[in-house]
């Protein structure tokens, strides 16, 4: 079994265009893959572990398992681990640190949904939460389309906004306008993005703050809930993570972003629909990216361990 630590994923993670790329191509191949909603348990308050098993289409030979958690005042909050199979065999690959997959193939679908669903024409970008999250999300909108200057709100919070204007101070395709309260960026932005781990409230209650033709893309789910009771389509990475919402059966319009990419469905149909895009995160994207680091890295000078020794057929 190979050991990948975050240095070594972090040497050789693809750049965030590519991880656009890989993000479309497992959408477009979602129907393909064995894919169950993750389980999710909370061993403390908002804490929480999610085990998230997945099955590549067959032709990669590929299983796999992540366990990602959140743990309050851990330094980041977010961590996990990735378990890699060869599915034809059994034998267990590699084992890999997930920040930096689950962070980078997180921030690739945000902006894979926002160039999916927002309205046409030039659109200001909102953040709310500004972490590595938003950080990859940014770093995937930006190197997708360098030919366009995007315009990004920002929220205020302790030194986050200028740590993340000084992050992104090489970028001659982006700007940036820091507001003061999450109402500002709804009522400023046409696409929001919300990449808080935790939101216990709503994030703006007023109803008449959201735009025709907005988009609301909230990363972790959390903070617009209002949104599912007049928001005209809703959107998702996976119904089985979303059908068990409070408001689902009350959502006007619901399908999959893997069926709009696909053509089988239809996505925004107009400038003034307004759009909400839950993206959960599925397990399809992390196996994909640590079966694509695999393939690329195996054959390097990489740490290996081993759980297993021979063994006769009858041990016990």
């Amino acid at each position: 079994m190979l050991l990948f630590h975050d240095e070594l994923i972090g040497r050789y993670m693809p750049a965030p265009s590519e991880c656009v790329d890989w993000v479309r191509t497992c959408f477009l191949s979602k129907h393909e893959a064995t894919l169950p909603p993750k389980i999710s348990l909370h061993p403390q308050g908002s804490d929480f572990f999610n085990t998230m098993p997945c099955l590549l289409p067959a032709p990669y030979k590929r299983y796999g398992v992540k366990v990602v958690h959140r743990i309050a005042g851990q330094t980041p909050s977010l961590g996990g681990a990735i378990m890699l199979y060869d599915s034809a065999t059994g034998e267990l690959l590699a084992l890999f640190d997930s920040d930096r997959i689950t962070t980078m193939r997180t921030g690739a679908v945000a902006a894979l949904a926002a160039k999916t669903f927002r309205r046409w024409g030039d659109v200001a970008y909102g953040f709310i939460g500004l972490g590595n999250t938003a950080r990859a999300t940014l770093l995937c909108l930006l190197h997708t389309e360098p030919a366009t200057h995007h315009v990004v709100y920002l929220l205020k919070y302790k030194q986050q906004a200028e740590d993340f204007q000084a992050r992104f101070a090489n970028f001659e395709n982006v700007s940036f306008r820091v507001v003061q309260t999450p109402e500002e960026i709804v009522r400023q932005a046409d696409v929001v993005f919300s990449c808080l781990t935790d939101a216990p409230t709503l994030l703006c209650e007023d109803n008449s703050a959201f735009r025709q033709g907005q988009t609301i893309i909230p990363v972790h789910t959390k903070g617009f809930q209002n949104c599912d009771l007049f928001f005209d389509k809703v959107f998702a990475d996976d119904r089985g993570h979303v059908c068990g919402f409070r408001y689902f059966e009350q959502f006007k319009h619901f399908d999959e972003i893997g069926h709009v990419l696909r053509g089988v469905a239809s996505g925004r149909g107009g400038d003034q629909e307004r759009i909400l895009c839950y993206n959960i995160g599925i397990a399809l994207h992390d196996v994909y990216f640590a079966h694509q680091l695999y393939e690329k890295l195996k054959t390097l000078d990489i740490p290996h361990a081993s759980l297993r020794g021979a063994k006769p057929k009858f041990y016990i």
